[in-house]
């Protein structure tokens, strides 16, 4: 019995994220496939959320590593590993969407060109309106409330990722999509 109350047993020591950073900082590539391997897949389907093809997000996923690397020295750990990343991911798919916004106005300068407003059928042309309208409204909001209605709405987070990106609190994420959702209802009666 006193053996039992002497002995000790050690505890096992894990390998914490923070512990894969302090290797990856020193140039440890193992440490770096290791990091990759954990957040990978959370990334990739962040990724895809926003850029909504499989190919793309490869290689947005891609070029979020390679900034995640290239910049850890910034990392603080004021907030959570997955959270720095998952800020570095979002806003590298935000980049890859506004890079490929040149295609995306001169295919629909193109429909607008083939074919005639007044061709289109009149639910269609109704549809499109209030789609106009609804986007000109969301311009409108103010940047707190459009970041979070947006992200929410249009990119599926919850608020708790979203606290997390934009390093506020959850209350907060709430309160502001809340009045972002009031804000627009306001605008969207005055257009």
């Amino acid at each position: 019995m006193a053996f039992v109350k002497r002995f000790r047993l050690l505890p096992h020591r894990a390998v914490t994220k923070d512990h894969l950073v302090e290797r990856c900082l020193k140039g440890d590539s193992r440490a770096q496939y290791e990091l990759y391997e954990k957040y990978a897949k959370a990334m990739f389907n962040t990724c895809l959320r926003i850029v909504g093809q499989a190919d793309e997000a490869e290689d947005v996923l891609q070029e979020t590593f390679v900034k995640a690397f290239n910049n850890l020295h910034t990392y603080n750990a004021s907030a959570t590993f997955g959270a720095w990343l998952k800020r570095i991911a979002v806003n590298t798919a935000i980049n890859h969407i506004k890079r490929q916004k040149i295609d995306f106005l001169s295919i629909e300068n193109q429909f607008f060109e083939e074919y005639k407003i007044e061709e289109l059928a009149r639910d269609d042309l109704e549809i499109e309106l209030e789609i106009q309208r609804i986007k000109k409204a969301v311009k409108q909001l103010p940047d707190g409330f459009r970041t979070v209605l947006s992200l929410y709405l249009f990119e599926g987070y919850d608020h708790r990722e979203i606290a997390e990106i934009l390093e506020i609190s959850v209350s907060t994420s709430k309160s502001q999509y809340s009045r972002a959702k009031r804000k627009l209802v306001q605008i969207l009666e005055t257009i």
